[in-house]
């Protein structure tokens, strides 16, 4: 938002006074997809760091979030009621800032005068599902993400490999690409048979083209060409894509490793987990990244289980992946370790939620590898059913939600995932009344999540230094 002073200097400035009239546009956020945006904040980390080690640093982060999520609701027109989780103190303060924004400072600004019910913001902390982050992923927009990277809806594949100038860089777009939209979340395994399919109609529409005998012909041809130029091109962009992902999960044994990170997201059994990760870190073609996220995936399942052969992985993991960081796991325990979380992570706190994994095991699940559902997936089901707690999601202020909201915008302070937004999208489709919207600052894959963690443990090291 403009400030008075920032108006007063364009004022004087203004000697000709050929201004006319002076309009805000709120756009200080970047829409991905229709229920998905972002705030693309560099420093991501800070979010990690206690107040007092950077203070200036951690304003200046908090004052950008804030700027983003008021702009979004700017953009929507309207003001929203405010909860955030509990055990997070970035999330409160970031709820309490926004509040202050939009109830105080500029109260007339958010003053819409709307009649129904207002909207939901709920303010959540990444360190509450640091799971999903850490996973390999199998739908399309998610494995390219995690797998080769999306940025701003491009992908940049000079990183992997040598390409035609044009397929340098590609957009992925749901908005402008017909077949990402249809196939984005889909499973991998689907995705080769729908490409084949569609590699199958671009030749049948290349035949005909080849058989130009009449002028009238070539004029369908001319005419029909951009059409033509677009379909060749989205065909070899996404044949691509499929690939490389595809060779890149042969070279990292990346089926074998997903399987275990599943069990160890959504089932029981410490001894067989145990047993299972310490052979994939014996095994030599497992890659140093993925060696790490599997004693990770462990550690926050089972840190109160089982310490002594936790201290064995640990020990391993630093005899086998020479870029290992000593500390980075138990870096993450004292981030978002049990004690830390709010949620049920992993369904063995609630009854209702220990029935329905039981009932998931027994069901028997049409894909192990994409079994696991973000934490995200039951705190959008709890608004749905009005069972959200206040203990643990507080109302700020007192503002209170009169009935069901029915727009609610969760924020992630940390980042979202694509999964996180594959799950939103997939509820908003099926009409419960609600409609969802997910931000974040920053979109991750687990490189983006480590480097975010290696990065705050580092300014955290040479602050207590200092200290």
């Amino acid at each position: 938002m403009l400030k008075d002073t920032q108006i007063h200097i364009l004022a004087d400035s203004d000697e000709q006074e050929v201004v006319q009239q002076v309009q805000e546009f709120y756009a200080d956020f970047v829409a991905v997809e229709p229920y998905h945006f972002t705030l693309n904040i560099p420093s991501n980390h800070l979010y990690m760091l206690p107040a007092v080690v950077d203070p200036s640093s951690l304003q200046h982060f908090c004052d950008r979030v804030v700027d983003g999520i008021a702009a979004v609701f700017l953009a929507l027109k309207r003001r929203p009621v405010i909860r955030y989780q509990r055990t997070s103190d970035i999330a409160k303060r970031i709820a309490q800032e926004t509040a202050k924004l939009m109830y105080q400072q500029e109260s007339g600004l958010f003053d819409f005068r709307r009649t129904e019910i207002s909207p939901l913001l709920l303010i959540l902390d990444r360190r509450d599902d640091p799971v999903t982050p850490l996973l390999n992923q199998w739908t399309y927009q998610a494995m390219v993400h995690e797998l080769i990277g999306i940025q701003d809806n491009k992908v940049d594949l000079r990183s992997i490999g040598d390409f035609p100038k044009d397929q340098q860089e590609v957009v992925l777009s749901s908005e402008q690409d017909t077949f990402f939209k249809a196939n984005m979340y889909e499973n991998f395994g689907d995705i080769g048979m729908n490409i084949k399919r569609m590699v199958d109609e671009f030749q049948q529409v290349a035949k005909s083209n080849q058989s130009i005998q009449t002028i009238e012909d070539m004029a369908r041809f001319v005419e029909n060409y951009p059409e033509y130029k677009k379909m060749h091109g989205n065909v070899s962009k996404h044949v691509t894509l499929v690939t490389e992902m595809s060779k890149m999960v042969e070279e990292r044994k990346l089926m074998l490793v997903s399987e275990t990170e599943q069990e160890l997201a959504c089932n029981g059994g410490q001894g067989a987990a145990f047993e299972a990760v310490t052979n994939l870190l014996n095994n030599e073609n497992v890659s140093d990244i993925d060696r790490l996220r599997l004693v990770m995936l462990y550690a926050l399942r089972y840190e109160k289980d089982s310490p002594v052969q936790l201290m064995q992985l640990f020990n391993k993991l630093a005899s086998r992946s020479a870029k290992y960081k000593p500390g980075l796991v138990q870096f993450l325990l004292k981030q978002a370790g049990v004690d830390k979380r709010t949620g049920d992570l992993y369904g063995n706190r609630d009854f209702m939620n220990i029935a329905r994994n039981m009932a998931r095991g027994l069901k028997g699940v049409e894909n192990v590898y994409t079994q696991h559902q973000p934490l995200l997936f039951q705190t959008m089901e709890s608004i749905i059913k009005g069972r959200l707690r206040d203990v643990d999601y507080p109302f700020l202020g007192n503002h209170f939600q009169q009935g069901r909201p029915q727009d609610v915008i969760i924020f992630i302070v940390g980042g979202t995932t694509y999964e996180e937004s594959r799950s939103v999208a997939l509820e908003n489709a099926n009409n419960s009344g609600i409609r969802f919207i997910l931000g974040g600052s920053v979109i991750l894959n687990s490189k983006r999540f480590l480097k975010d963690l290696e990065e705050a443990q580092r300014t955290a090291k040479s602050s207590s230094n200092i200290i």
